[in-house]
């Protein structure tokens, strides 16, 4: 018995265009559909994930998941996006980044089951390597027109007077190699429909039109909105770049800071995109954060939710402990417990002076550690005021002038933290 996927991604904002007959086409039984991902890096980023959640939505609907890894089309560089093309990757490269993103992948899709509708992972590398050119242009190519081709926004757009640049013929021809995937899916997988994006619309109806006229079938589309940011600025971007789901390319700390520092507006919008929360709970937590907005019950749960998916229990844990040592009760033995990631993570941008080993080995008077030695205060005068005021703490605890820093008080054998206030912080990195 299937369920209503279509109904189940419009509650949750996750429907920007869609096939007419697609949803009483996957109402008649289980249908298979696919999602392609870009293997150019070993790693999905945030930005991967509403299609990732289709499709797992789509697998809770009693249907059959493939997540296509676009060895040859990531080889190419899709119109659509940037307007740089891609590096070509060589093989290894290409099988490496595979299994790295199916393992991930695998923390969503149920990969293993006995069940009929356990997901599936595709290269389209593997049936278009052996594919010539010649044969594509006659078996493909002849059937659809350069006018049809010429007709996308896709298209449209890159040859539009305002484009910057050109389009190269290798990107143009993208959108024939992506509808011969859809035809392949189709054909030896019984695949009827392919999500996406909304800026893929173009790319997934060139996949029906082939369908329609190669196979002689019909193929649906579906695509979700492109996610955006209620300030503007672009969604899964930080200073640093992309948010990764590889913990050693974005750590769960940050990783979880991400999800906590949205706006009200994107936490409403985002829960019902990137949890399995039901209706019924996020309504409920909807109404909670209206009354307390001061609360953040939305953020926590949204940032809860995503990073125990993503990582562990464990790890969201641990980002929860981190983001109290900065704001929130902790105390020494909480940043002792931080690895050497996650402490530089939580003290980004935090002055920081270089001690030897051998100043705290003999013990670092305070007075030296505030700012004869360090500068994190303007004088010795000014240290030993604050001193006197009980302001200043080692590793999160008060310490009086007669306080001597030693090897015992290194985190990570490596890092001490002073701080003044409640909000004043300085590292000294001792090697």
């Amino acid at each position: 018995m299937v369920k209503n996927f279509v109904q189940e991604l419009q509650w949750r904002g996750m429907v920007h265009d869609i096939m007419p007959g697609a949803e009483e086409h996957l109402m008649e039984e289980m249908q298979a559909a696919y999602v392609g991902i870009d293997p150019t890096a070993d790693s999905l980023h945030i930005g991967h994930l509403v299609s990732v959640m289709m499709l797992r939505h789509f697998q809770l609907a009693g249907h059959k998941p493939f997540a296509l890894v676009g060895g040859a089309t990531g080889m190419i560089g899709d119109p659509s996006g940037k307007s740089a093309e891609r590096n070509l990757l060589d093989e290894k490269t290409l099988r490496h980044n595979q299994e790295a993103l199916k393992s991930q992948l695998a923390r969503f899709l149920d990969f293993e089951s006995d069940e009929e509708n356990a997901a599936v992972l595709v290269n389209n590398y593997d049936w278009m390597k052996d594919f010539s050119f010649l044969d594509f242009i006659r078996d493909v190519g002849k059937h659809i027109t350069v006018n049809y081709m010429m007709a996308k926004d896709s298209v449209k757009k890159r040859l539009s007077s305002d484009a910057k640049e050109g389009m190269s013929f290798t990107e143009f021809t993208y959108q024939l190699v992506q509808g011969y995937d859809f035809l392949y899916l189709y054909q030896n997988h019984n695949c009827t429909l392919q999500m996406g994006g909304s800026d893929q619309w173009g790319n997934i109806t060139t996949g029906t039109e082939l369908i329609r006229r190669i196979g002689g079938g019909k193929g649906f589309a579906l695509t979700c909105p492109l996610i955006t940011k209620a300030d503007g600025t672009k969604f899964g971007k930080t200073e640093g770049g992309n948010v990764w789901l590889d913990a050693e390319r974005t750590s769960p700390y940050k990783f979880y800071q991400y999800w906590l520092n949205t706006s009200d507006g994107d936490a409403e919008k985002y829960i019902k995109i990137f949890t399995f929360l039901s209706k019924e709970e996020i309504e409920d937590l909807v109404a909670k954060h209206k009354d307390e907005p001061h609360l953040r019950a939305l953020q926590k749960r949204l940032a809860e939710e995503i990073t125990t998916k993503v990582h562990s229990k464990a790890d969201l844990e641990n980002a929860i402990k981190a983001s109290n040592i900065l704001f929130g009760k902790s105390t020494s033995e909480d940043l002792k417990e931080l690895d050497e990631k996650t402490f530089l993570d939580v003290f980004e941008g935090v002055p920081q002076a270089k001690i030897s080993i051998d100043e705290v080995s003999a013990g670092l008077d305070m007075i030296g550690a505030l700012a004869a030695k360090t500068g994190f205060l303007a004088s010795n005068g000014e240290a030993r005021r604050e001193l006197k005021q009980n302001s200043i703490s080692v590793n999160k605890q008060k310490v009086k002038e007669d306080f001597l820093i030693t090897t015992a008080d290194l985190i990570n054998n490596k890092f001490v933290l002073l701080q003044r206030g409640k909000k004043s912080y300085f590292v000294l990195v001792v090697s």
